[in-house]
């Protein structure tokens, strides 16, 4: 990945997440969707939490809108960001993963 890719896709999933954030906030959510959204994060949230190979504390942060799980946030090497896409796809509800986490070695 380039450099101008992480500068860019880093703030994005920042800016997605708060408008999924401020969707919640606000009832903008269709017919019961919101608490969907809530149950695939808390599910994604808690597989990394327990998976032995993502670095506990690790820093991914989680954020669902209509299925779509964003996932962002900084871990120490690429088979630590592949564990949590994986992890995440294979999740029951997850329409799709957007994956912006910063690999930092």
């Amino acid at each position: 990945m380039t450099n101008s890719k992480l500068r860019f896709g880093f703030p994005l999933a920042i800016a997605l997440a708060t408008a999924s954030a401020a969707a919640v906030a606000h009832g903008k959510c269709e017919s019961g969707g919101c608490s969907v959204d809530a149950k695939i994060t808390t599910n994604v949230q808690a597989l990394l939490d327990r998976h032995p190979d993502l670095g506990v504390p690790h820093s991914i942060t989680v954020q669902t809108r209509a299925g779509v799980v964003y996932l962002y946030g900084e871990v120490s090497t690429g088979l630590e960001r592949e564990t949590a896409e994986s992890l995440t796809e294979e999740t029951p509800g997850v329409v799709r993963v957007v994956d912006s986490i910063f690999v930092s070695h």
